[in-house]
């Protein structure tokens, strides 16, 4: 079942009643939904620890309870199971042992950062967590570039001004980013700029790279078919003098326009000298 993000008081009377109804919670940190009990006054029930470390094993444990007639109730420390949080494995063997999963719905930080984000694009694609080396991180980004709807990353306050900057590399800065951090906490804010200005945001206060974030980016818009003139002539000058990436990233730099709109020029327009000094035997 899902738990409150941070202000206790977001959760359900659904989820009250099960929690104080069950024989046995399972919790991903016990310490903390105990707290959430305590300050709900509810004496804490049996609890029993089930995180990502000891999910196989614990879902054998819940498994067994429920068949010999007990009730559990499984929680993660905020949010909704199984959204990159423990979860899934333990739905998937209780159900797969042909006993009965009820979700009870509530606090989710992607439907939470969504509904104050402004992004108006109604397709959604949740990514999670991206991977923790900037490798295969631009790589997983380099995968997404092309899709229209909004994606939405979550990122630990250590890593998010690199994932941050490699957004803005891959993805291009003209797109719209909306920085959510420590949503329904006390120093919760919601900030919405350029992808381009989104690393300064973040140095520029030690406050902006604190806490849990949810990172929300406009999808792919419909690219220029051609560049405006200027640019081009630019572009096609350069490209005679510097290898095809040095003109693409002096283009990019002087003009504004999106490496990724100029990428694919400068391969149209090496193509094309190609073809033509070819055909002229130069």
């Amino acid at each position: 079942m899902a738990t409150p993000l941070g202000n206790l008081r977001d959760i359900t009377l659904r989820a009250l009643d099960v929690l104080g109804g069950v024989d046995v919670i399972a919790a991903e940190d016990t310490r903390n939904t105990r707290h959430l009990l305590t300050q709900h006054g509810m004496s804490p029930q049996r609890l029993l620890a089930l995180h990502q470390h000891n999910e196989r094993a614990g879902a054998d444990k819940v498994i067994a309870l429920l068949r010999e007639g007990q009730s559990v109730a499984f929680v993660s420390d905020a949010g909704t199971p199984a959204v990159s949080d423990p979860g899934a494995l333990l739905v998937r063997a209780v159900a797969d042992a042909g006993l009965r999963v009820i979700p009870v719905p509530g606090p989710s930080a992607l439907a939470t950062a969504l509904s104050a984000s402004g992004l108006d694009k109604p397709q959604v694609l949740f990514y999670g967590f991206l991977p923790n080396k900037a490798v295969a991180r631009c790589a997983a980004l380099q995968a997404l570039r092309e899709r229209e709807e909004t994606l939405v990353f979550y990122e630990a306050p250590h890593r998010v001004l690199a994932s941050v900057e490699d957004m803005r590399d891959v993805l291009g800065g003209e797109r719209e980013i909306v920085l959510a951090r420590e949503l329904t906490k006390l120093f919760e804010s919601i900030h919405r700029c350029p992808l381009a200005d989104a690393p300064a945001w973040l140095r520029s206060d030690p406050n902006h790279q604190r806490g849990e974030f949810v990172l929300l980016v406009s999808g792919a818009g419909q690219r220029k078919n051609e560049l405006d003139a200027q640019v081009e002539q630019m572009l096609r000058a350069l490209l005679e003098e510097l290898p095809l990436k040095q003109a693409v990233q002096l283009t990019a730099k002087i003009s504004g326009v999106s490496r990724n709109v100029l990428y694919p020029q400068a391969l149209a327009i090496n193509a094309e000298r190609g073809a033509v000094d070819s055909a002229t035997g130069v």
